[in-house]
């Protein structure tokens, strides 16, 4: 695993010109050798002189600095300093053999839990029970504490998100009797209230409440569901992993692309990793809020249609899992990568390897 015994810190790394510096204490600084090659091929010099474990984490740290910005880019592991940390990366999927070639490739690479999440875990069996719009799978027992962490290279914070408890009340109550807040979640109350309202959320198995945070300062509350027992179940099929979400921002300053472009990717990456077999996020804001509505297109949510619930008229937006990893939404919409090369397949992305392999 990439996180350390204590659970709160990530071996970091940021690339230096034609370096990349793994770790934030001068004893753990790395120079890795990269040649950028015109295709968006980097070859990378494997870490040595350190035991297998913390050479995996250096190369993950190093990969993920790497792609985080999207783009077309791939990963070569040259040299044969690879060979002792090639079966590691190769079994988690962090590294392909495409012919005689080893590569990283983003699309694959994001999809590998190791990196940001705290508690990785096999899915849990398929056991079927019966619920308000039909059958649905039973779900695992949920997550507590810190789950999901990740570096936001254009903030330069840390992003973090933990399942809410009851120690997180009063800013919940704080944020929800926030009339911009209230206005669009409708759940001002008080104290008594809030605490009711979570305490059947944290009890209710199809429900989880998240606090999200930025360098230790909470920003963000999100509620996330599985959708055939939510209520949006009954206004579409929804697979059996399908997952939606409901979300509010505290503070004002805290709001605004800069910050959208960093929570929504990262909640969106952590849902797909939570659940492998999750293979579409769906939401239901209001159909009135305009500038939530395209903040979602510009994350990659289609807007299906337009439906009523008893409460709002909503729109049904949905993200599908190979839409986000293969368009690299993990990254900042605007980093000027280009469309084009942002929307790259991965079929194409192989057939190109296997291609350049074989020259």
């Amino acid at each position: 695993m990439a996180f350390d015994d204590s659970e709160t810190h990530v071996l970091q790394a940021r690339r230096c010109g034609d370096n990349v510096l793994v770790g934030d204490d001068i004893s753990l600084a790395l120079n890795l050798a990269l040649n950028d090659a015109k295709d968006g091929r980097l070859s990378l010099r494997a870490p040595t002189g350190h035991p297998q474990d913390m050479a995996v984490s250096i190369a993950l740290a190093a990969f993920e600095t790497l792609s985080a910005q999207g783009g077309e880019v791939t990963i070569s592991l040259t040299g044969d300093a690879w060979a002792p940390l090639l079966p590691r990366l190769i079994a988690m999927g962090a590294a392909l053999r495409i012919g005689a070639q080893t590569v990283v490739l983003p699309t694959a690479f994001w999809q590998v839990p190791d990196r940001w999440l705290m508690h990785a875990a096999p899915p849990f069996p398929t056991l079927w029970d019966a619920g308000p719009n039909g059958r649905h799978p039973v779900r695992p027992p949920k997550p507590v504490g810190l789950l999901y962490r990740r570096f936001i290279p254009w903030l330069g914070q840390h992003l973090q998100l933990r399942a809410a408890s009851m120690d997180d009340l009063a800013i919940f109550h704080r944020w929800q009797n926030d009339p911009r807040i209230a206005e669009f979640f409708e759940e001002s109350g008080t104290l008594e209230e809030h605490r009711r309202y979570l305490q059947t959320l944290t009890a209710d198995p199809h429900m989880l409440p998240l606090i999200g945070s930025l360098d230790g300062r909470d920003f963000g509350y999100f509620e996330l569901y599985w959708a055939r027992e939510n209520r949006i179940g009954g206004q579409y099929d929804a697979d059996a992993w399908d997952r939606g979400w409901h979300v509010l921002i505290g503070d004002p300053d805290l709001r605004g692309a800069d910050y959208v472009t960093a929570w929504m990717p990262s909640l969106m990456h952590y849902m797909f990793l939570a659940e492998p077999r999750t293979q579409a996020v769906v939401g239901e804001p209001k159909a009135s809020h305009l500038k939530q509505l395209k903040n979602l297109g510009r994350g990659g949510f289609a807007h299906v249609r337009n439906f009523d619930f008893a409460h709002k008229r909503a729109t049904l937006v949905r993200l599908e899992r190979q839409h986000f990893f293969e368009s690299r939404l993990w990254a900042r919409p605007d980093t000027g990568q280009g469309d084009t090369d942002q929307g790259a397949p991965l079929s194409l992305s192989l057939t190109r390897l296997r291609r350049t392999g074989e020259e």
